[in-house]
């Protein structure tokens, strides 16, 4: 990062330690565009990577006493962003494998019935689950997995700003993930009662 503070680290951390803001704002001013940098690079997503910055300096704010423990900011920040943006994008992935659409036209490669069977359970309950979403959280969710548009596209249509798209979709990725797992055990049941 190789960014200068004008005062001396220490001091400046534990003048944050107790609460002062000035001195935050020195640290955050000083680090904040670098931050941001590095969440880019991992995340390639400018609101994911604003998102990173305002999470890692306010977990900075909240260490208090433990913040005059950090012997070399720059070094801190650096590996706070970089577990930061992996921890984002692991829960990126997971998200995008348990829940991912599936068009009517879907196929597995594999023919085999079960896994056919499987596959338009699963639909239906994934489908189950889209309808029994709120009318807003369902547009989102529709626009985002289904057309696979961006979060400012979805929100020039529906003229809400990204940060609200983003707050619909985990809203219903979250509902859609309780409802599969709920269903899933039932799926497999039936699977198995239908093959014996």
């Amino acid at each position: 990062m190789s960014h200068k503070l004008p005062e001396n680290e220490n001091e400046l951390l534990a003048k944050v330690a107790s609460g002062d803001t000035h001195a935050f704002a020195i640290i955050y001013n000083t680090y904040r565009k670098r931050v941001y940098t590095i969440a880019l690079q991992y995340l390639h997503a400018e609101m994911q990577a604003e998102d990173a910055v305002q999470e890692i300096f306010l977990k900075l704010w909240r260490l208090e006493d433990n913040l005059t423990n950090i012997r070399n900011l720059e070094a801190y920040l650096l590996q706070l962003t970089k577990h930061k943006c992996l921890n984002m994008m692991r829960r990126q992935n997971l998200e995008n494998l348990h829940i991912e659409p599936l068009h009517e036209g879907f196929e597995y490669a594999d023919s085999d019935t079960e896994d056919q069977i499987l596959l338009n359970d699963t639909r239906k309950i994934v489908n189950e689950g889209i309808a029994m979403l709120p009318p807003k959280q369902k547009l989102v969710y529709q626009l985002c997995r289904m057309q696979d548009l961006k979060y400012e596209k979805v929100g020039e249509k529906l003229n809400i700003s990204p940060e609200t798209v983003r707050s619909h979709l985990k809203l219903a990725l979250k509902s859609l993930r309780a409802h599969v797992s709920m269903h899933t055990d039932l799926t497999i049941l039936f699977i198995l009662f239908k093959i014996i």
